[in-house]
């Protein structure tokens, strides 16, 4: 016989799935372009002008699904499921590289950071021109956070949403990655790149594990040394902070410290979410969790996102 406790985490589970289910058949899902970005505008059926998040991905030649070349967690279409439950509209695109290097990017070696905010800047614009949406939420997962943050930073969003999100540099937290990853002598002569890298140098060749092409460095710099801090202290509109404990690329420290420099914000820990959203049991567990699309997402994350973005704005 099932004990309460299971009894309810069953319950909880049939729920999520109904909502899910119900989700994806009351939908209204159309792939539209802004500019050279392609992107998938998902409606909830019978709804008029309901809210709408930008969902915005990790690091990496990450698509529209919140997946990559190698890794799939599906993170954004799950979560995109999770809030249409809710009748919050989601829009979700590829982000430049993804499916390949369009031309209208330009030359890849010509990229800086600034041109992920560019895209986050004329999405954020294509769904306030469309006027079918009561407010428009900016949802960043990972380096998806810094891009929110900048974007909030240049044009009005009713809400921002950080998951997952870094408080440092990347430059300086890709090092404290690897420094746990790596044994003394190989992470030397990296952290030393990375270094040189950040303060605007060419470094020719690379050194073993930084497959960094010279000609691709100054667009790294720019990702590498964006701080989140100093524009997310600027934000004067509601923000809610979500990590989670079991979260192998970020630390707590990271979480404290956005929470410290937005103190109006909303903040949730949630000590068995990982980096990809879902909860772990082990690092075996975690790693798996990768490639397991189907997997479904912490779902206080889900309810306490969809409450955020749902919520009439308030004093902040």
């Amino acid at each position: 016989m099932l004990n309460q406790d299971t009894m309810r985490a069953v319950a909880a589970a049939l729920s999520l799935l109904i909502g899910l289910s119900t989700a994806s058949a009351g939908a209204e899902e159309s792939k539209v372009q802004v500019g050279a970005i392609d992107a998938w505008l998902s409606v909830p059926s019978g709804i008029e002008k309901p809210p709408v998040a930008l969902l915005i991905a990790g690091s990496g030649s990450t698509d529209h699904d919140g997946s990559g070349p190698r890794l799939k967690p599906a993170t954004l279409k799950k979560l995109s499921d999770g809030l249409l439950a809710h009748d919050i509209a989601t829009l979700r695109y590829d982000k430049r590289g993804a499916g390949g290097w369009k031309k209208e990017f330009g030359r890849p070696e010509d990229f800086r950071f600034k041109d992920f905010v560019d895209d986050a800047v004329s999405l954020v614009d294509y769904l306030r021109g469309s006027q079918k949406f009561s407010r428009v939420a900016v949802v960043g997962h990972s380096e998806g956070g810094l891009v929110a943050i900048l974007t909030a930073r240049r044009v009005p969003v009713d809400k921002l949403v950080l998951l997952a999100t870094a408080a440092r540099k990347q430059g300086d937290l890709l090092k404290a990655q690897l420094e746990k990853q790596l044994p003394p002598e190989k992470f030397a002569p990296i952290a030393k790149a990375i270094d040189a890298i950040m303060a605007g140098q060419i470094v020719d060749p690379p050194p073993a594990g930084l497959a960094i092409a010279p000609a691709m460095q100054p667009g790294i710099a720019s990702a590498f040394t964006e701080d989140p801090i100093d524009p997310l202290k600027k934000i004067v509109g509601p923000t809610l902070i979500i990590a989670g404990g079991r979260d192998r690329q970020l630390a707590r420290l990271d979480f404290l410290a956005l929470g410290a420099a937005d103190f109006a914000a909303k903040s949730l820990w949630l000590p068995d979410m990982n980096h990809v959203l879902v909860d772990v049991t082990d690092e075996a567990d975690d790693a798996a969790s990768y490639n397991q699309p189907e997997r479904p997402l912490d779902p206080t994350l889900i309810e306490t996102v969809a409450e955020f973005i749902l919520a009439e704005r308030e004093q902040h």
